[in-house]
């Protein structure tokens, strides 16, 4: 069995920084990206940033002031959020495309349970 498991989410003040981790465990692989998406009370689940073999992408409200990496020899993604606004308030979901030892050539979608970020002074 395969899983995402975060760290790192809290209560920091605005301006603040905080570093999210996600770590993918079981019998991984490959882990072909990497993405942090994040959903705030009552809004819909959104893209915050991705990181793929090919490189990196932002959502636009968050570019200079996150940033996303990766480790691959620990399958592990970093959200490095820095400069954080009230309405960077969210619960945080990582996101991995990834195979398995036993099926190679077949990626799944895998979800982490989230993580809370709160936003305030």
């Amino acid at each position: 069995q395969v899983q995402l498991v975060e760290s790192g989410g809290g209560l920091v003040q605005p301006g603040g920084s905080l570093r999210l981790s996600c770590a993918a465990s079981g019998n991984i692989f490959s882990v072909v990206e990497f993405g942090w998406y994040r959903q705030a009370p009552g809004m819909q689940r959104e893209l915050v940033a991705t990181v793929h073999t090919s490189g990196t992408n932002y959502a636009e409200s968050v570019k200079g002031r996150f940033t996303i990496s990766r480790d691959n020899a620990k399958n592990t993604v970093y959200l490095q959020m820095n400069s954080l606004k009230p309405g960077d308030t969210a619960v945080y979901y990582c996101n991995a495309h990834a195979s398995t030892i036993q099926a190679p050539g077949r990626y799944l979608e895998l979800w982490g349970q989230g993580t809370l970020v709160t936003v305030s002074s």
